[in-house]
């Protein structure tokens, strides 16, 4: 009887303990379900809810042989890793070891760069702290390996440009913003931002626990938007010649700074185009010049010098003034508005063809010929070469130069702008200009990025284009001719074998406080060849050389670049 009374018990107490535990369930629920509904309802979108953003595929950018089309990749996409840890997962004990073995895995050899890792892993409140971005296969291959407690590695998609150096000043780079967004800098990478970013999509709608959509018909999607390709206009042999050219000039002459534009002149189309020094974008941030990232062919204006003076020449011609053989008589000095204008050297050369004043480069002799003219038309005629406004190709930091000195009064203005001094230009507006002086008089309309090819197969083409008739067909090959005289009778140096050539020096004082240094000057060689039916105008500008004209420094790299570009497209002879 009694055992059968205890049974009774402890069934009794096993009912109540299951009645108690529904009870706090069922309370549970009720709080769960009605008082703390809103809150957990929020909660649960974070798991069933999903909202995010797809992002595009940047535009790749590629060089071309300009004689085949065929395309070698300039600017890609490539993944690397990025590296970073949870401080919070860490042992406190742990940290300095961690530290001493990512320094390993990472060769981070700096040591005020070891001390900030060892202060982001001490940070034991944090849950996400970066250590390494941009990181290659075979280092975040060992830093797995190693299995580190709190370290973990992501895949990312990077700017990768595989030729290195070649090109950085016309690619620009893609660096982070203050967001940590990646944004295209400089170059053609700033200037093609908008689009070769292209637009990111987005995916919305709900899935269940397993991941599965639960309403189709519910979900919205927006296909990201890829970037389109550019193909360039660079050819990449002749980039790479005429850059690594211009490099051995920038060390033999101990130059601050080197520039070469080659362009087509019947087109427009750029074919090399070279700033030094120079930067490897994939490391934009290993430099110790900013500078450095600027595209001197367009961003950095200077006084030309002689090279300007063929400008105040095609002017003469045009307006019927002067023909190459009018005769001249050098004064030897001139005195102007107070001011002394002499030769270089202060040399007198007494009688002179205007032929012979582009020869001997006689700053007097042009200045003879801009007064025929007056300050009116030849201002006129240096904006109708493009000077003074930019030529709108499509890179970033390009700037205008500057001849407001010719709107002044006073007719030293113009004199002074005849010889290059007093005005401002950029390389790739001589090149342009001299394209004109090539191209029968019209001036073309330079341009570096040949085709936009769209993801979905749309292509845009350029074409080339000529904004006017500077000056007649006629005062061209006139000028022409004069210019291959110049080369022929006196900068020997510039010749090439079975080609006639076209082509000026310009070596021009540098301004400073107010007057012109004595020893510092800037160097410039353009030209073009073959004369008769010229297929390349390239212009060279060395900032101060430690050499005095520019014959020893720009001319001697025009020849060769020039020859060499002539004999890789084969061009027939005009000698």
């Amino acid at each position: 009887m009694l055992r059968k009374r205890d049974t009774q018990n402890r069934i009794r107490v096993v009912w109540i303990f299951f009645l108690l535990i529904a009870l706090a369930i069922i309370v549970r629920l009720f709080i769960l379900q009605v008082i703390q509904h809103d809150y957990y309802a929020l909660f649960a979108l974070n798991t069933h809810e999903i909202s995010k953003k797809l992002y595009p595929s940047r535009g790749a950018i590629y060089f071309q042989d300009s004689r085949t089309s065929e395309k070698y990749p300039a600017a890609v996409n490539r993944e690397y890793y990025l590296i970073y840890a949870s401080p919070r997962e860490m042992l406190p004990r742990a940290v300095a070891s961690t530290t001493q073995r990512l320094v390993e895995l990472l060769g981070v050899k700096d040591p005020q760069e070891q001390t900030e890792l060892l202060a982001k892993l001490e940070n034991h409140a944090s849950g996400y702290v970066p250590l390494a971005k941009k990181v290659d296969k075979d280092v975040a291959d060992a830093v797995r390996a190693a299995d580190i407690t709190g370290v973990y590695i992501t895949p990312r998609l990077y700017r990768y440009y595989p030729e290195e150096r070649l090109g950085a000043n016309i690619l620009g780079f893609v660096g982070s913003n203050e967001q940590g967004n990646l944004l295209g800098r400089y170059g053609l990478e700033g200037y093609w931002e908008n689009k070769l970013a292209g637009h990111g999509g987005f995916l919305e709608g709900e899935q269940g626990a397993l991941g599965s959509w639960i309403t189709l018909g519910q979900r919205t999607i927006k296909e990201p938007e890829n970037g389109p390709e550019l193909v360039l206009t660079i050819d990449r042999t002749l980039e790479y010649k005429a850059c690594e050219r211009l490099r051995q000039g920038l060390e033999d002459y101990k130059a601050k700074s080197g520039v070469l534009v080659m362009m087509d002149p019947k087109t427009g189309a750029i074919r090399a185009m070279c700033s030094l020094p120079d930067f490897d974008p994939n490391n934009y941030s290993h430099v110790d010049d900013l500078n450095v990232y600027n595209n001197t062919s367009i961003f950095t204006p200077y006084e030309p010098g002689s090279v300007f003076k063929p400008i105040t020449m095609a002017a003469g011609l045009d307006l019927g003034l002067i023909s190459p053989t009018t005769m001249y008589t050098d004064p030897c000095e001139r005195i102007i508005n107070g001011f002394h204008l002499r030769n270089a050297e202060r040399k007198c050369y007494g009688q002179q063809s205007m032929t012979q004043v582009l020869e001997k480069s006689i700053n007097t002799g042009v200045v003879w010929v801009q007064e025929k003219m007056g300050n009116e038309q030849f201002k006129h005629y240096v904006s109708k070469f493009g000077f003074g406004v930019r030529t709108g190709i499509t890179l970033n930091t390009e700037v205008s130069g500057d001849i407001n000195s010719l709107s002044k009064k006073g007719q030293i203005f113009g004199a002074n702008g005849s010889f290059g001094q007093g005005l401002t230009v950029t390389p790739l507006q001589l090149a342009t200009a001299y394209s004109a002086i090539a191209n029968d008089g019209r001036l073309p309309k330079p341009y570096i990025v040949e085709q936009v090819q769209y993801e979905n197969g749309k292509k845009e083409r350029t074409t080339p284009q000529t904004t006017e008739q500077v000056i007649s067909p006629r005062a061209a090959k006139l000028l022409s001719g004069m210019l291959v005289s110049v080369v022929e009778n006196h900068y020997h140096a510039a010749k090439i074998p079975h080609y006639y050539v076209a082509g000026k020096t310009g070596t021009a004082q540098i301004p400073e406080r107010g007057s012109y240094s004595l020893n510092r000057t800037n160097h410039t060689f353009a030209g073009f060849a073959p004369a008769a039916n010229p297929r390349l105008v390239v212009v060279v500008k060395y900032e101060e050389p430690e050499r005095r004209w520019a014959e020893q420094t720009a001319l001697p790299v025009f020849r060769d670049v020039m020859k060499f570009a002539l004999d890789y497209y084969g061009v027939p002879g005009d000698h």
